[in-house]
């Protein structure tokens, strides 16, 4: 693409006074990373791309499936025939929307163990997950170096979303306390209509571009919700930070500790147990599917194989991680991962 066709592509948004022409510069300078590429995630990670931030990392331990076209509009049919890491699918078609933008997938689960290497070289880092494991372990990252976050949930038809950052802003954990508890709704128990979370991702990434472009007075200064379905919106003053607070006023992170890792976990949304082994070791993709062959039909490419069992199916990733359809137990699933990759 041309430079006059590149800054046609952005004019309208240069329009906009309070980015303009400085504005954009410092939004193709900096680097985003998008924690997740499911509903949040990838209607996030479009609207970045596409106003032209020059660096943009997704990282997602899933894959592709059916399930989610209905909201998690990067993703078409193939895709989820494929079943494609939904990292790479999404960078995929961003790459075709804009090309100058560099793009970078990461088909990883986000842990301990690779949580600083993956976020820490971010001017902001994006939530799109969905769990409160994986954002307390995004904010206790994020509060130890010191790096901007945007928040934001969506389930069923409401949603929450926040823009922290340290040292100015509450923490996650200021605001919901160091164990939010069970109980919470998820898209497995009440479902979720697309509408909320493109609501959800465009007042994330609002906050982003208000940072990124240096228009600091304009951020939110506390915490949305809302519900499209009953035509609510509500937001609550942040309030000071807690001097008490183990993250950000006592400074323990403790979700970077080796036990904060948890060798299984459901995945929202369906009857699906992720299962990592302990020593993270390389799976060798090509030797494992002619194994597997004897026992069920077996498909693989250069980022996973798939193995359909009947009731089960098991989606074996290169580093070692499977997902295990049709289980709901973590026992179980870590006993058909032993059973049949070998742990």
């Amino acid at each position: 693409m041309t430079e006059q066709n590149q800054a046609d592509r952005y004019s309208r948004q240069v329009l906009f006074r309070p980015i303009g022409q400085a504005g954009q510069a410092k939004l193709a300078a900096a680097r985003v990373v998008v924690v997740g590429a499911g509903a949040l995630g990838t209607a996030s990670a479009a609207q970045l791309v596409r106003a032209g931030v020059g660096q943009v990392r997704i990282i997602d331990r899933d894959i592709v499936e059916p399930s989610n076209l209905q909201r998690q509009l990067l993703y078409d049919e193939h895709d989820a025939e494929q079943a494609l890491p939904k990292a790479e699918a999404a960078a995929a078609k961003l790459r075709q929307a804009n090309r100058a933008v560099t793009i970078e997938a990461v088909v990883a689960d986000l842990t301990w163990r690779n949580a600083e290497s993956l976020l820490t070289d971010a001017d902001v880092v994006v939530d799109g997950t969905d769990n409160f494991q994986v954002r307390y372990l995004i904010n206790d990252v994020c509060v130890k170096h010191h790096i901007p976050w945007a928040y934001g949930g969506a389930v069923s038809s409401y949603g929450t979303t926040a823009f922290l950052r340290p040292g100015t802003t509450p923490c996650l954990v200021c605001l919901f306390g160091d164990d939010p508890g069970g109980g919470h709704d998820t898209c497995d128990t009440v479902g979720v209509i697309s509408p909320v979370v493109q609501i959800v991702a465009a007042l994330q990434v609002a906050e982003v571009l208000k940072y990124l472009t240096g228009n600091l007075a304009a951020l939110s200064p506390g915490l949305t919700t809302l519900d499209v379905w009953r035509n609510t919106w509500r937001q609550v003053s942040f309030g000071a930070r807690k001097a008490d607070c183990r993250c950000c006023g006592q400074r323990q992170f403790s979700l970077l500790a080796p036990a904060a890792d948890s060798l299984t976990v459901s995945l929202c949304g369906r009857r699906t147990v992720q299962v990592r082994p302990a020593a993270g070791n390389v799976a060798e993709l090509e030797r494992i599917a002619q194994r597997l062959a004897a026992v069920g039909a077996v498909r693989h490419n250069g980022y996973l194989l798939r193995c359909d069992l009947g009731d089960v199916q098991i989606t074996l990733f290169a580093d070692g991680r499977a997902l295990i359809h049709g289980v709901e137990e973590e026992a179980e699933a870590r006993s058909l991962y032993a059973r049949y990759i070998g742990m």
